[in-house]
C-alpha cells in the first residue's frame, strides 16, 4: 500500500512512555563490541561494568527498546513490507548525558516524506524528556524501497565534502559473526538482521548487521580514540547509512578533527573486506 503523504505528516503526536537501568546499557554496550577483545581492559569495563558504568549516547535509539523506529513504521499512513525498509540516517542530539537508570516519555512524529524516485524516505522527530528535562532528540531516516514515484518534495541533501586530506587517525573495529544475534536483542527484531530466508527475500545473501549497531561501534570508536573516553563531551552525533555491514566484517573507521570552532569529527566508514566499502558517510560527531 502507498504511503500516505498528508495523513503521515499531518497525524497528531504520539507519545510513548520508555525506562531503562544498567543492564538495558550493559547489553547493548555488549551489542556494539564492547569489551569483546579486552574484557578487563579499564577502559572498556567502563562500558561493560556496572559499577562504573557509562552511558554512550547512541544508547538513545535503543532506550526503551527502540520505540522511535517502530513508532515511524507504525505511523498514520504508514504502511510499508520490511524487506523493502532500510535505516538511511541518524542524528542524535543530546541535551545532557544520559543515565544508567531512568524513564522518559518519547514524542514522536513523521517531520516528512521526501519522494527520491524509486524510493520514499521517512523522516521520524522524536524529543524524550525526563522529569528533570529534555534528554535528547533524534531524526531516523527510513528508507522504503518501490514507494517513491508519488510527485514529492525530493528533499534536502545532507551531503558532505570529503576531506581532501590523510585522516588524523584511523581505528580498526572488527565485529562478531553473532554480532547482529547479539544485537537485536535490544529491541530491533526485524528478521533481515537474523533470517536467511529473509534476506534473500529482501536481495542479500546472508543477513546483515543493523545499521544502528554499525552506528554505535563508530561512535564508541571516536569517544576511545578522540575523546579520552568520556561519553559526555557528546553534543550529537549524524550519519547516512551508505553500505551494509555483514556480521564479522572489520569497519575501518577514518577520522578528521576540526582545529577551528566547536569541537567537530568528521567520519568515514568502511568495511575492510570488501575493497573498504562504504559502509556509514557524511558523518559528523560533534563535542565539547
Amino acid at each position: 500500500m502507498p504511503i500516505d503523504v498528508s495523513q503521515a505528516v499531518g497525524a497528531e503526536p504520539r507519545s510513548v512512555e520508555l525506562s531503562w537501568n544498567h543492564k538495558d546499557v550493559l547489553l547493548y554496550h555488549l551489542g556494539i563490541g564492547a569489551g569483546a577483545a579486552r574484557p578487563t581492559d579499564p577502559e572498556e569495563l567502563r562500558y561493560t561494568l556496572e559499577s562504573r558504568l557509562a552511558v554512550l549516547p547512541s544508547f538513545a535509539t535503543v532506550a526503551g527498546g527502540g520505540m522511535a523506529l517502530a513508532g515511524g513504521l507504525s505511523a498514520p499512513g504508514v504502511d510499508v513490507d520490511l524487506a523493502r525498509v532500510l535505516h538511511g540516517g541518524q542524528t542524535i542530539g543530546l541535551h545532557r548525558p544520559l543515565p544508567a537508570r531512568g524513564s522518559a516519555t518519547l514524542t514522536s512524529r513523521v517531520a516528512a516524506v521526501y519522494d527520491k524516485g524509486k524510493a520514499a524516505v521517512i523522516v521520524l522527530r522524536a524529543d524524550a524528556a525526563d522529569a528533570e528535562g529534555p534528554l535528547w532528540t533524534s531524526d531516523c531516516r527510513i528508507f522504503v524501497r518501490d514507494e517513491g514515484g508519488f510527485g514529492g518534495e525530493r528533499g534536502p541533501s545532507d551531503r558532505l565534502p570529503a576531506p581532501t586530506r590523510e585522516p588524523d587517525l584511523t581505528a580498526l573495529r572488527p565485529t562478531r559473526p553473532d554480532q547482529a544475534l547479539l544485537y537485536r536483542l535490544s529491541g530491533d527484531w526485524n528478521p533481515l538482521h537474523a533470517d536467511p530466508e529473509f534476506a534473500a527475500s529482501a536481495g542479500f545473501d546472508r543477513p546483515i548487521l543493523h545499521g544502528l549497531c554499525s552506528y554505535g561501534i563508530v561512535l564508541k570508536a571516536v569517544v576511545d580514540t578522540v575523546l579520552d573516553g568520556d561519553v559526555t563531551r557528546v553534543r550529537s552525533y549524524a550519519t547516512r547509512f551508505a553500505g551494509v555491514v555483514f556480521p564479522g566484517e572489520t569497519l575501518r573507521v577514518r577520522m578528521w578533527r576540526e582545529s577551528q570552532g566547536p569541537g567537530r569529527v568528521q567520519v568515514s566508514v568502511t568495511a575492510v573486506e570488501r575493497e573498504d566499502a562504504p559502509v556509514l558517510a557524511d558523518t559528523v560527531v560533534e563535542h565539547t
